[in-house]
């Protein structure tokens, strides 16, 4: 049954509430803890008991941190790593170009540059090396090196570690592995095949973070002191939330602490890179997603892959404002090609239908640094499963996105191992392929069929989950800032989003090229703001700007603005129904 008996909103989707399983946990929530009754209903929704509803709010990262020793490989890996540093041997590091690679790259060398060692930082370019490590770039390291640590890569890299003749390798990954492991000396890999999945939800950044919770364990037992971890937050939280890891259990916390040592500004590279992107209040997870991740990630889509890890590891201010300005400008650039793919992907896909358990595009010459970005907008418009694929020479290099509750990463793997892909791999929400032209329609029907065993063509892409109703007086900062207790929100996590019923529209205005503000209430007390981002690009924007002096169920995210020194709530607009 539809919230509100809202079948086809402004923007043709159907709004659905909660269920009455979860309406009654929230009731016995509020029972007992002195909670407001939005609160409970965010707890209901993430699956928090009554009796953890106040200690869920605060989040210890000393109680959800897992044994870094309940990894295999681990040990081994920070007693190796101790060695090289103790020997002062050659380190190189080779990281992945996103923002998970970066941040991972960005925690050894800070910790290395603390402990008095310097390191090499590699990180392969996108379009001449692709993805991982390769025989060339591991052998030349290796000629200079005693021992290479393989960051957000390096599970599925048999031949390009056996190439690193001379020197002993690390890997600290969180891809899907294989059924062989690659000849390294340590693979610590939460989704090993022979791992638990206890920890297979963190990212590469968190499980670098572990081996040096595991290096510092070692270096007690000597009475020698290792650098502050918990000042190395930052970017594991910047990681978790950039690479889409679930925000649930110790994510979560990693997520909240290091959004508290962010908002210190003690890292120049992140200082800086918040400046640029206008960023003037406190650290959010909507802002490590939304504006630094991308900043740092556009290096390596369409610049010099190694600017973000750079970024990230300097500690000098000049060469931060430096960086920082580059990828902002790279950012800029990254824009204009995506939107350009966007719209194609999008038209091709619309074409093929968004009711399949996977939708997909491809095109030649698209660039390779923006098919993940337009596989994400693919994702959202569809609510399913999507990938996007550049072809350039008859060869298809792809990215994927998934959707909560279908794993996208072990179908690709598949279909590398079945032949329909040259190679592919990934995690569940995110993974990358490159396949022969040839082969391309043929890849896409059997990972449809894949996806569909898991249910993938269920959900309706029209839908809009809703948490509950509210009333604009209601809706204070107190409020807001206790709702955001229960987060941070991302993937795994779905922020919430209230619905004000049966609302009038004081004052509507467009703002920009594409968004909309409004002013609303009831009509007898309390007055909000709200903003629609992109309202302009569909039927949201006119439709409000024009409203006649109807009334308007109004669906949307709380948000704390600042101006001036001054805080209030406004509502992040998403839909809206006429009431």
């Amino acid at each position: 049954m539809s919230f509100l008996g809202v079948e086809a909103s402004l923007t043709g989707r159907r709004w659905v509430g909660p269920g009455v399983e979860v309406e009654r946990a929230a009731e016995l929530i509020l029972q007992r803890s002195a909670l407001p009754m939005a609160v409970c209903q965010v707890l209901a929704r993430r699956g928090v008991p009554a009796e953890e509803a106040e200690a869920f709010l605060a989040p210890a990262l000393r109680d959800l941190l897992p044994d870094p020793r309940s990894l295999k490989d681990m040990e081994q890996a920070a007693t190796r790593f101790l060695s090289a540093l103790r020997n002062r041997e050659n380190i190189a590091v080779f990281a992945d170009y996103d923002v998970d690679g970066g941040s991972s790259a960005a925690l050894l060398l800070i910790w290395l540059r603390q402990m008095g060692h310097g390191a090499t930082l590699y990180v392969p370019d996108r379009i001449d090396e692709g993805y991982g490590p390769n025989e060339e770039a591991m052998a030349a390291l290796a000629a200079d090196h005693d021992l290479i640590i393989c960051v957000d890569c390096g599970t599925l890299s048999h031949g390009p570690i056996s190439a690193a003749k001379g020197a002993e390798v690390i890997v600290l990954d969180h891809h899907l592995g294989g059924e062989t492991l690659p000849d390294a000396l340590a693979v610590v890999n939460p989704n090993r095949q022979d791992e638990d999945g206890a920890c297979a939800h963190l990212c590469a950044a968190a499980v670098v973070f572990l081996m040096l919770v595991e290096a510092g364990r070692q270096l007690r037992e000597v009475q020698i002191k290792g650098p502050d971890l918990m000042a190395m937050l930052d970017l594991v939280g910047l990681a978790t939330v950039a690479d889409v890891a679930p925000l649930t259990g110790v994510n979560r916390a990693f997520v909240r602490q290091g959004l508290r040592v962010m908002a210190r500004r003690e890292r120049p590279g992140l200082a800086a890179l918040a400046d640029v992107a206008r960023m003037d209040t406190a650290p959010t997870a909507y802002h490590l997603g939304f504006l630094l991740g991308p900043r740092i990630n556009a290096g390596g889509r369409i610049g010099q892959a190694d600017l973000g890890a750079r970024l990230l590891a300097s500690d000098d201010p000049h060469e931060t404002a430096a960086l920082a300005e580059r990828l902002d400008t790279l950012n800029t650039e990254r824009r204009e090609v995506e939107a350009s793919v966007r719209a194609a992907a999008l038209d091709q896909a619309e074409d093929r239908g968004f009711d399949a358990p996977l939708v997909w595009a491809s095109g030649p010459g698209w660039h390779p640094g923006v098919v993940g970005i337009v596989a994400s907008r693919l994702k959202e418009a569809s609510n399913r499963p999507s990938i996007v694929i550049g072809i350039e020479d008859g060869i298809g290099k792809g990215s994927g996105r998934s959707v909560s509750g279908i794993d996208l990463g072990a179908p690709i793997q598949r279909l590398a191992a079945e032949g329909l892909l040259i190679k592919g791999g990934g995690h569940k929400m995110a993974a990358g392929l490159t396949v022969a032209e040839d082969k391309l329609d043929a890849a896409m029907e059997r990972l449809g069929e894949l996806l569909a065993k898991q249910g993938a063509h269920l959900a309706g892409p029209a839908d809009l989950s809703v948490t509950g109703l509210m009333m604009p007086e209601a809706a204070t900062v107190e409020l807001t800032e206790m709702i955001e207790q229960a987060g941070p929100f991302g993937s795994a996590a779905p922020a919430p989003r209230f619905v004000f019923a049966e609302m009038k529209i004081f004052f509507a205005k467009r703002v920009g090229e594409s968004h909309l503000k409004i002013s609303f209430g009831d009509g007898l007390g309390t007055k909000m703001d709200a903003i629609a981002f992109g309202a302009f690009d569909g039927p949201l924007g006119p439709a409000l700007e024009n409203h006649g002096g109807a009334r308007f169920h109004l669906a949307g995210r709380l948000d704390i603005n600042t101006w001036r020194g001054r805080q209030s709530v406004q509502l992040r607009l998403e839909d809206a129904a006429r009431a």
